[in-house]
């Protein structure tokens, strides 16, 4: 009658998985796809943030999780400081299901006494073949050659497969000739998980695959002959993976035939442990009886650090409710003169002191559609200036200075000790609104915050801090309450004033009538100039021999596992003098126009900027929808119609550029999956060229819906900086890029752009950039350096992205001497 039937096994509803990020800046793109895959989020812990006690009291006592996995990581599993716990989860957690990516792929080949060693070459992301056996983890996944099984890698270590221990099987790895063949026995097909994990690990072939690979193979998989963990170099969670969505639900299925095939009573008692939700409150953690669906409320808290999942803010106790008044002057853009001649006619006198104009001066391909501008308004207007501590004379490296300017010209100053994030947070939560007010509005700016977030705010996003204080202040914002915004694409311009209920204001009037009565002014034509960066009188903090050698230490960085992709960037500066500020930006936004470009001026401070960027930072619009938009990959613009088409193909195609920009789009992933509702980021545009006045860029986009519990700021501070100008890991990698600049950036790599009173915000990079403060010019400069990099290339990128902009100082300083 043949053997007896085996117990049907039982389904689990959901997967509880313990996620161990390894500081790195990929740990939520596998978040995402877990929460996917699972039906609830899992719970994400830092390598050193819990005790092992604690780790197994929530795994063992609590039976909190049916899986773990170990994300990627900077450094080696070598360092206790780069792995933390993991090591001890792979060598004491027989029991429990495991998966490690990449960092922790290596942890379970070195946790078992295989050797980490440099690899060939280190490989970031590009695209490698793969083979593999067979096996569960890659059930319904092709193998070999011309499969379309691609993967990304991100790795500089490897595991030698040659010191392979017999505990540990390999089951992927790159396909260096073209006649490897699958090694799975599918002939056999068993129930039980014990029986098909035995299955896996007893092919007679594999450890002759070890011993006869070529020398160019790389071991892309592994698992543990007798406990269910399993190991992959490569990175399943990026974007351009082929099947890394399969491989995540198949170790879903194998932590569920791992389960499905123990006592029932197990299983029952696994339901029942799930009633004892977890739940995070100020970073201690802590099981709470409630009901099934309490589990997910973890992920609506957070521990204080923002590298970790967002909490929601809190609410500020003062609330104001503002009103909002418009009107739409159809068509009358065009008959005034344009944005251009609108500014110098409303603002342009004195100097522009304290106004604003975030300028989209390349409209074309609608790149950008709206200009916002304004100067020192109504009775809500008033200016903030922020400037953090000096990390050496005070404990709290996120705290600093806040000075408010009012209307009326009435200061005062208070040390923040949350640092000004929290506090914007709280200016922005306190106001109330009717969102009826702003119904027909094409755009999300409605009045409210504008100005600049400096580098060094990075002390406030997780970076310990700063080595450089910079010499202007880290953040400056304006409260609009009066704007003008130009559409570009109608040639409409809408006027708009927020008041409160206890002011009430004629500028709509006021303004609508020197509107109507403009007149449009030829523009004022500047006579061209060529110059080269060479001899223009900017000194760099760095010679060319001394970047090229920092180029050198990243790459010893990137080696050594440090790190994936730094951006290394530098300083040019020149004393200008007494040089009209507003006629230097109209002369760079002839010369560099760009859709994200900007014009700020805080006379109080002494301080313009006259910003070209091409580049978006991020943006959240009405709908809850947060973009990213980054730039990696530069060249310069041809000569000629035919060289221009070629050197925009070279971008296209370039191995090293795609790899840039494909590190920082799965970065950007991974920051917008930590403020983002569970599977809803998403790349409708990857790798896209853009054309500039002078060059070609590689751009890419990046989408998901917000949490509906958390803020604006709060998604503004999980990703600051832009990852477009640190690199990957983040957090690991502006740490060495502290050690190798020898200047604070200030405000370039930081961003400009608005937080409107209702929550929507625009937000660029700050590149192109010139910063006027206190009688120098400065333009910060740099780019992505990665293992294909050369130093002489790169430096050559540097010189080539500083052009615009310091050509634009040099040619109106020759103009005004001329006049």
């Amino acid at each position: 009658m043949g053997k007896p039937l085996a117990k049907p096994r039982q389904k689990l509803e959901f997967i509880r998985t313990l996620l161990i990020d390894n500081y790195d800046s990929y740990t939520y793109n596998i978040y995402q796809e877990l929460s996917v895959t699972n039906g609830i989020p899992p719970v994400v812990v830092r390598n050193d943030e819990w005790t092992w006690e604690e780790a197994c009291y929530y795994i063992y006592e609590e039976r909190a999780f049916d899986n773990i996995v170990i994300s990627p990581g900077p450094g080696s599993p070598a360092c206790p400081t780069d792995i933390g716990i993991c090591l001890r989860l792979l060598l004491e957690c027989a029991d429990i299901p495991i998966l490690g990516v990449c960092l922790g792929h290596q942890a379970l080949g070195y946790v078992h006494g295989a050797e980490v060693v440099h690899a060939f070459e280190p490989v970031h992301g590009r695209l490698s073949e793969i083979q593999h056996n067979g096996c569960s983890l890659f059930h319904g996944i092709p193998s070999g050659r011309n499969s379309g099984f691609k993967v990304v890698r991100y790795h500089s270590l490897m595991i030698d497969a040659k010191s392979l221990p017999k505990e540990l099987i390999p089951l992927a790895w790159t396909c260096s000739t073209d006649t490897i063949s699958s090694l799975v026995d599918q002939k056999t097909d068993l129930n039980a998980y014990e029986s098909q994990h035995d299955r896996e690990t007893s092919n007679s072939g594999l450890s002759n695959c070890i011993e006869g690979m070529p020398d160019m193979m790389v071991l892309m998989g592994i698992m543990h002959s007798t406990r269910p963990h399993y190991g992959l170099q490569f990175h399943p969670e990026s974007i351009a993976t082929c099947h890394g969505s399969r491989i995540f639900k198949n170790f879903r299925d194998i932590t569920e035939d791992f389960w499905g095939w123990k006592d029932p009573s197990s299983i029952s008692e696994r339901k029942l442990q799930y009633n004892a939700c977890m739940q995070v409150g100020n970073g201690s953690w802590q099981f709470k009886n409630n009901s099934t669906t309490a589990y997910a409320s973890i992920f609506n808290t957070n521990h204080v650090n923002m590298y970790k999942m967002v909490k929601p803010s809190n609410m500020s106790n003062g609330v104001k409710f503002l009103r909002l008044q418009w009107r739409k002057l159809e068509n009358l853009s065009c008959q005034v003169g344009g944005a251009k001649n609108i500014f110098l006619k409303l603002f342009g006198d004195e100097k522009a002191e304290n106004t604003f104009w975030l300028d989209s001066s390349s409209t074309e391909k609608r790149r950008a559609r709206f200009s916002f501008m304004g100067g020192k308004g109504g009775p809500l207007w008033k200016q903030l200036t922020f400037i953090s501590s000096d990390p050496s004379t005070v404990t709290c490296t996120s705290g600093g200075h806040i000075s408010i300017e009012d209307a009326q010209g009435l200061s005062a100053t208070t040390f923040l000790e949350d640092g000004f994030f929290n506090f914007m947070n709280k200016e922005l939560q306190s106001i109330r609104y009717d969102e009826k007010d702003y119904e027909g509005l094409p755009f999300e700016f409605h009045g409210g915050y504008i100005g600049y977030l400096g580098y060094g705010l990075k002390v406030e996003c997780g970076v310990p801090y700063n080595c450089h204080k910079a010499e202007t202040p880290d953040a400056c914002f304006f409260f609009a309450d009066n704007l003008i915004v130009i559409d570009h694409f109608n040639n409409d311009i809408y006027i708009l004033s927020i008041h409160d209920q206890t002011t009430k204001t004629t500028w709509l009037d006021d303004m609508e009538q020197k509107l109507v009565t403009m007149k449009a002014s030829a523009p004022k034509t500047l006579s061209s100039q060529t110059c080269v960066l060479m001899n223009t009188g900017f000194i760099s903090d760095k010679t060319r021999e001394q970047y090229m050698e920092d180029v050198e230490k990243c790459q010893k960085y990137i080696k050594d596992g440090e790190s994936y992709e730094l951006c290394l960037t530098t300083q040019l500066r020149k004393k200008i003098g007494d040089v009209d500020p507003l006629g230097l930006y109209l002369h760079l936004r002839d010369k560099n126009p760009a859709p994200y470009a900007a014009w700020l001026n805080f006379s109080k401070e002494n301080l313009t900027i006259c910003c070209s960027s091409p580049e978006r930072f991020l943006r959240l619009d009405r709908d809850g929808i947060l973009e990213a938009k980054p730039i990696k990959g530069t060249i310069a613009r041809g000569s000629t119609p035919g060289e221009d088409e070629m050197l925009r193909s070279q971008l296209q195609h370039s191995e090293k550029d795609q790899a840039e920009n494909l590190m920082i789009v799965d970065l950007l992933r991974n920051d917008l999956g930590r403020v983002c509702e569970p599977g809803s980021v998403h790349v409708p545009h990857l790798m896209e060229v853009e054309s500039y006045a002078t060059i070609h860029t590689m751009v890419s986009t990046i989408r998901g819906k917000k949490r509906s519990d958390l803020s604006a700021i709060d998604c503004v501070r999980a990703a600051f900086p832009g990852g477009s100008m640190t690199g990957a890991p983040k957090l690991r990698s502006m740490e060495l890029l502290d050690s190798l600049e020898s200047c604070s950036r200030g405000i370039y790599s930081g961003c400009i752009g608005f937080f409107s009173y209702n929550q929507t915000f625009d937000l660029n990079i700050v590149i192109r950039t010139v910063v006027v403060h206190q009688g120098e010019a400065s333009v910060g400069a740099g780019g992505a350096i990665v293992a294909l990099s050369s130093p002489e290339e790169e430096y050559k990128e540097m010189v080539l992205k500083a052009r615009a902009p310091v050509n634009a100082v040099v040619e109106f300083e020759h103009i005004s001497l001329e006049q």
